[in-house]
């Protein structure tokens, strides 16, 4: 007994630091910056171009959330900070805070006062900011302190009449200044919404954040949950351990499984919660991660409300949904209820399926998808057409729509293998 309990908090020991880890964005993201290529690389060299040859720089780091934007960025200006720690002022702003124009430049006000000790007035107007940010940005100019401006949800800035960022850009053109604006938007095309005044100003870099390869992602893996050699756990614990990790990492299984989950949640961030999931099923008795933990942890992430009405639905609104994702693959740009009767024909013509209904009973199929908001309404628009002749798309993608017909006990054979084409 004393043994096992003695097993039993190394590999609790094991588990907490493992789950501490997973907690600390520095050390997640840090094997994805080593490439000279990689977004942490190419970030941290226009930052630090602005500080140490006294320029101006504005860059947009677009990229769906959990991607790791955010993360990155903070990676960077933590190791600038350590490095220029006298040379670097940063203020961070944040859309769903600071969309309004005289709330923003407040704040921007609000935290060069805090960062250089000066006295902060409340009721100081738009035009009293605008003129104490654009001084203060001369002070720093002249003083070789370049300030980074973090503009979070940039996408909300870029609302309105854009008096922010015009203020903000224009001083940065008109005034001895360093200075660097780093936008942070999920929208791609968010550089589209600004004004052309403010385009002007603004400098067409961008740094896309996309899922990493799946080279990255099996380097990732192993780096983040392999126990350090030189930490206080016992060096045959932690050699079996991450011996143990490896071969599982190795096997096709686990690879599969891997692949599955980053085929409904791509991000680095849903990666990362899948494995502190995984890690936290570990049997404390056995102290190594195993198989069965993965397994688990992808099978409660599987839970998802649109697989649950999948496999509510009946054989027919099987057959609309599969006739929808071929309509899609066929590049056709929009779908009613009648073209997809129509590729519902074809199918039936095409293989002399035995599941064919009339029209009135495959609108009433039609209608109940609407209403399990597995298919939507393309526009609020054509409110006095018939369902019939509205366009719609459909709300789940290509690999949770397969899932769900493999998981369906009476789906007919055709309908996976038209999904195999």
């Amino acid at each position: 007994m004393g043994r096992e309990k003695e097993k039993e908090k190394l590999s609790e020991k094991a588990l907490n630091l493992l789950r501490s880890r997973l907690s600390d964005p520095n050390f997640i993201f840090r094997p994805l910056s080593d490439s000279p290529d990689s977004n942490y690389s190419k970030l941290k060299f226009i930052i630090s171009t602005s500080v140490t040859e006294a320029c101006n720089n504005s860059i947009l780091l677009l990229g769906p959330r959990g991607s790791g934007k955010v993360a990155v960025l903070e990676l960077v200006l933590s190791d600038l900070l350590q490095q220029y720690p006298e040379a670097i002022s940063v203020i961070r702003l944040n859309g769903l805070l600071h969309s309004d124009d005289n709330c923003a430049l407040k704040e921007i006000a609000r935290q060069l006062c805090m960062e250089h000790q000066l006295l902060f007035s409340k009721v100081a107007s738009f035009d009293d900011n605008s003129q104490f940010m654009i001084a203060m940005l001369r002070e720093c100019g002249l003083a070789h302190k370049t300030i980074i401006f973090v503009l979070d949800e940039f996408d909300f800035f870029a609302q309105g009449k854009q008096r922010l960022l015009y203020s903000l850009l224009d001083a940065m053109q008109s005034v001895n200044s360093q200075a660097v604006v780093i936008g942070v938007s999920c929208r791609l095309d968010v550089d589209q919404l600004l004004e052309k005044r403010v385009r002007s100003r603004f400098s067409h870099r961008k740094l896309l954040f996309l899922s990493p390869s799946k080279e990255d992602t099996e380097r990732f893996i192993e780096h983040i949950l392999s126990l350090p050699m030189d930490s206080s756990l016992p060096h045959n614990y932690t050699a079996e351990f991450n011996g143990r990790l490896k071969k599982l990492l190795s096997d096709e299984r686990f690879k599969e499984l891997i692949d599955t989950y980053l085929s409904f949640n791509f991000t680095i961030g849903h990666l990362v919660r899948f494995l502190f999931q995984a890690v936290s099923y570990m049997d404390l008795s056995a102290g190594f991660l195993s198989l069965g933990n993965f397994k688990t942890a992808l099978s409660s992430n599987q839970r998802q409300p649109k697989l649950e009405c999948i496999r509510d639905c009946s054989v027919l609104e099987l057959y609309m949904m599969v006739c929808m994702k071929r309509l899609e693959v066929k590049e056709q740009a929009s779908y009613n209820f009648y073209s997809v009767m129509t590729e519902y024909k074809s199918i039936h013509d095409s293989f002399q399926t035995s599941d064919y209904y009339a029209a009135n009973v495959c609108l009433r199929a039609f209608e109940h998808l609407l209403q399990c908001q597995l298919i939507s309404f393309i526009d609020n628009k054509g409110h006095n057409q018939s369902v019939e002749f509205r366009p719609v798309k459909l709300l789940i993608s290509s690999a949770e729509l397969h899932q769900g017909l493999k998981s369906y006990q009476q789906c007919p054979a055709i309908l996976l293998k038209l999904m195999d084409r």
